[in-house]
């Protein structure tokens, strides 16, 4: 009995026992608190939303870095089975047993390979010219504005007090 009335007594001595208490139970007994007092009161269902979201209790974490990381980590993970799948095929393609696919011709297959890296480094290239493209443009426009800004009269120059 004596760990309750400690319990209670540090409740009541919280400057928010019912937001403690709640915090305590979790996310769902916020929800239901909000739900209960748009039921009641439509004002007071809102402001509960208004004082969850402001106080982040709603918030899945501060200025996303939790979504960063999981991206992260989520893209660790599909590295590390890209690896793993090149390691089990042979590093040059496959199947999902292990082996390589062969048609059966030798020379074919060599081809087809072959083909399929040139088609990867074509891919690749293209890539990076599309980059360097749009790192052009970007640049021409950019120097455009410029010459523009330099070239207008003074007039429209704003005017210092």
């Amino acid at each position: 009995m004596a760990i309750a009335e400690k319990y209670y007594d540090e409740r009541v001595r919280s400057p928010m026992p019912i937001a403690s208490t709640l915090d305590e139970i979790g996310r769902p007994a916020w929800i239901v608190l909000m739900i209960l007092g748009f039921m009641v009161w439509w004002p007071l269902g809102l402001a509960a939303l208004a004082f969850l979201i402001g106080s982040g209790r709603m918030s899945c974490s501060r200025n996303g870095a939790h979504w960063e990381h999981k991206m992260g980590r989520l893209q660790d993970k599909m590295e590390r089975v890209r690896e793993k799948m090149d390691r089990q095929m042979g590093g040059g393609g496959g199947n999902w047993w292990g082996g390589t696919p062969s048609s059966g011709n030798r020379a074919f297959d060599e081809y087809k390979a072959d083909t399929l890296k040139r088609l990867e480094d074509e891919q690749r290239e293209f890539r990076e010219f599309l980059q360097r493209l749009r790192f052009a443009r970007d640049r021409a426009e950019f120097d455009q504005f410029m010459s523009e800004r330099r070239n207008r009269p003074d007039q429209e120059a704003p005017h210092q007090v």
